[in-house]
């Protein structure tokens, strides 16, 4: 019926409806519920829904949890990329690490201006409390930190880090492949995750493989070494130590003609501070959420099937962390 005042046809709002006004919000939530253990086609079928309903119910019900937590405030942030779609299309992901959750995703790639709009949304009162900013050696990242943030510590992530230098290991035995020639191939041929993996991590038949591999190549079984010893220097209570046995690490190769291992040492000169910081009692924090949490998106990444909707994809995202509602 056309109200008398403006002759328009209105229609009373109802604070227990969902969106979609067929459903109500304890339905939806209890959708959002199922929703974050069971893909969307599972929900439809066993609710006897249309998928795309599904999908919109779970869209309320995980902004109804980010409203809910309410506007960040972190005072110790990670920051990483995740890959969205093949052809190298990134986006950013930002994390609480103290709260241990993710707080932001978006920009457009990882550039410094998809960087940039991180901080223009958390404000500059916000962004003045940070005091440590942990991330990959990415260079964007690091000049928006330091325009946005220049009070804040810069810590690079431990596992980027181990990556880089699980690279230069590859490097060294894709070149002893080959410079081998006849038999004394088969210790190395197909033995690259053998190599990369820590030992505790390998099954009977791995070890007997590693074992046979280092004792069948010497530089092989120097560079493996060095790798994992590298690994301690994440131990140190104080940066003097620490520095003293990079140096220490870094005179090891002396001789050893390890090119990558050398490209990998200057590396770390370079970028020494924001290693170092890690041995300040203050910059103690999880290092591992930042990777887990990017392993998590994965796991969200591959129960979709390919879905392109980069908006569920960020609440996802958003609120794996978060406790149900």
């Amino acid at each position: 019926m056309a109200c008398p005042k403006c002759g328009k046809v209105k229609r009373e709002r109802l604070a227990w409806l969902a969106d979609n006004p067929f459903y109500t919000k304890r339905f939806a939530f209890y959708v959002g519920r199922r929703c974050r253990d069971s893909t969307i086609k599972a929900v439809a079928e066993e609710l006897g829904l249309d998928w795309k309903t599904v999908k919109e119910l779970d869209k309320q019900y995980m902004r109804e949890q980010v409203r809910r937590m309410g506007r960040p405030g972190p005072l110790v942030i990670g920051i990483d990329e995740v890959s969205i779609r093949k052809g190298h299309t990134y986006r950013i992901v930002v994390s609480d690490l103290l709260r241990r959750r993710p707080i932001w995703f978006g920009g457009h790639d990882r550039s410094e201006a998809s960087m940039d709009e991180f901080y223009r949304w958390l404000g500059p009162k916000k962004c003045g409390q940070i005091r440590l900013a942990v991330m990959d050696m990415w260079k964007p990242f690091r000049n928006s930190a330091a325009r946005h943030i220049p009070n804040a510590a810069i810590l690079f992530d431990k596992f980027h880090i181990m990556s880089h230098l699980g690279e230069a290991l590859d490097k060294v035995r894709k070149s002893e492949y080959a410079r081998l020639t006849g038999p004394e191939r088969r210790f190395i041929k197909g033995q690259k995750y053998t190599l990369l993996s820590h030992r505790e991590n390998l099954n009977l038949e791995g070890r007997l493989a590693l074992k046979e591999l280092l004792r069948a190549n010497r530089r092989l079984h120097v560079a493996y070494l060095l790798k994992e010893s590298f690994g301690l220097l994440w131990s140190y209570q104080r940066e003097g130590w620490a520095l003293r046995f990079f140096e220490n690490w870094k005179a090891a190769l002396k001789w050893q003609r390890l090119k990558p291992y050398e490209e990998f040492a200057r590396m770390i000169e370079k970028h020494w501070d924001g290693i170092a910081s890690f041995c300040r009692p203050e910059n103690k924090v999880p290092l591992g959420f930042v990777e887990g949490l990017n392993n998590k998106i994965r796991v969200l990444q591959r129960r979709a099937y390919g879905l392109r909707d980069e908006e569920y994809l960020r609440l996802k995202i958003l609120t794996c962390m978060l406790p149900p509602i």
